[in-house]
């Protein structure tokens, strides 16, 4: 989708028919984000737009502000994860239709390669994702490409707060546990980083009969961790990580999650894990001097697996979605707050810093 010019109108409540609507927009790398009136998008051709209901604020976006995506053209409006309403169906769409409840994986697949063909979208080739290659739902509409792909449908009984949630850190934690990591029960796992994606990593591991150990530099993050099941909360205060992890497990966790994506959370998750176990890099890693730096000794001499989870794809969506309607999965408890636009806005740039315990949710309407 091409990027209109945004226009400097204070925000007002929208009118029926209104050709604009409110949108949060970056008019560079770090600069200070603005809400503004900005024209609705148009849906291509085998896409669709959708009234957003509730997208979530998380720590992609932040990277997104911070100019770490090349993808990215300014002026540019973030936001990658959604639940909404179609409002418009582009004319080679098939299974869609106004009026439908819907949400999107973050990585949105081209839907005719191969990889797409075999159902694994989180790694086409010529992805789109709204927020970085295109404009996000940081706004009361969004644009979506290969509808007939991409698009989920929501059950009755999932609303738009819980579904947001899915799109990224959910559905990404979910893929790097059971799709990648493939945890049995019994099995411990340790999850760095307590925010969105690492409590979700901690409710789904529980659900999967794991023993989950969460580490966290933020008390407050920790104690909702051992809310949602958590067997041990380790703080990372400056103690040796590895080391605790190691005295609570005999040896070493048998799956490691790196919900930060850091040198050092990084370097924690790997060194804290057991002979022959399985690490899960999910948090970006932000480049220092080049490239960020991972012990490959102790990968080579223990002979562990290294895995990257890069969201899940829209086919792998149903089993999910199935244990969220049986209530063995709960996203909705994962939502500390909802906030407006304007809250968003602000928000941004010191995302990074933030010590929210749980995921934070905008609401485009306010």
């Amino acid at each position: 989708m091409s990027n209109p010019s945004a226009s400097t109108a204070p925000p007002v409540a929208p009118r029926p028919g209104d050709p604009h609507m409110r949108a949060v927009v970056l008019d560079a790398a770090r600069a200070t984000p603005e809400l503004r009136h900005v024209p609705r998008p148009t849906p291509p051709p085998r896409g669709v737009v959708v009234r957003v209901e509730a997208t979530g604020l998380c720590r992609s976006d932040w990277h997104a502000w911070a100019g770490h995506d090349d993808d990215i053209v300014f002026p540019h409006v973030p936001g990658h994860e959604l639940a909404g309403v179609v409002t418009k169906v582009g004319p080679d769409v098939a299974r869609w239709t106004v009026g439908d409840r819907v949400t999107v994986p973050f990585v949105c697949g081209c839907g005719t390669c191969a990889w797409c063909r075999d159902g694994d979208a989180q790694v086409c080739p010529d992805q789109q994702q709204p927020g970085f290659t295109h404009w996000g739902s940081f706004a009361e509409e969004v644009a979506l490409h290969a509808a007939d792909t991409n698009l989920v449908a929501l059950p009755d009984g999932v609303d738009a707060a819980a579904a947001a949630s899915l799109g990224c850190r959910f559905a990404t934690a979910y893929r790097a546990l059971v799709g990648r990591a493939r945890v049995r029960p019994g099995e411990w796992v340790t999850v760095i980083g307590a925010g969105g994606v690492g409590l979700s990593a901690v409710m789904i591991a529980k659900a999967l009969d794991a023993r989950v150990i969460a580490v966290d530099r933020n008390q407050e993050a920790l104690d909702v961790a051992l809310g949602l099941g958590a067997d041990h909360a380790l703080l990372a205060d400056g103690r040796d990580v590895p080391a605790a992890i190691a005295a609570l497990t005999e040896g070493g966790s048998h799956v490691a999650v790196d919900a930060v994506g850091s040198e050092q959370t990084c370097a924690d998750a790997i060194l804290g894990l057991r002979r022959r176990g399985r690490h899960v890099q999910v948090g970006l890693l932000p480049p220092v001097e080049g490239h960020p730096r991972v012990p490959m000794a102790r990968v080579i001499g223990w002979e562990l697996d290294l895995l990257g989870s890069h969201g899940m794809a829209a086919a792998d969506y149903p089993a999910m979605l199935a244990m969220i309607e049986d209530g063995t999965l709960q996203p909705q408890r994962l939502v500390e707050r909802t906030i407006s636009l304007v809250q968003a806005a602000q928000e941004l740039p010191d995302f990074d810093r933030a010590t929210v315990a749980g995921m934070t949710l905008v609401d485009p309407s306010r």
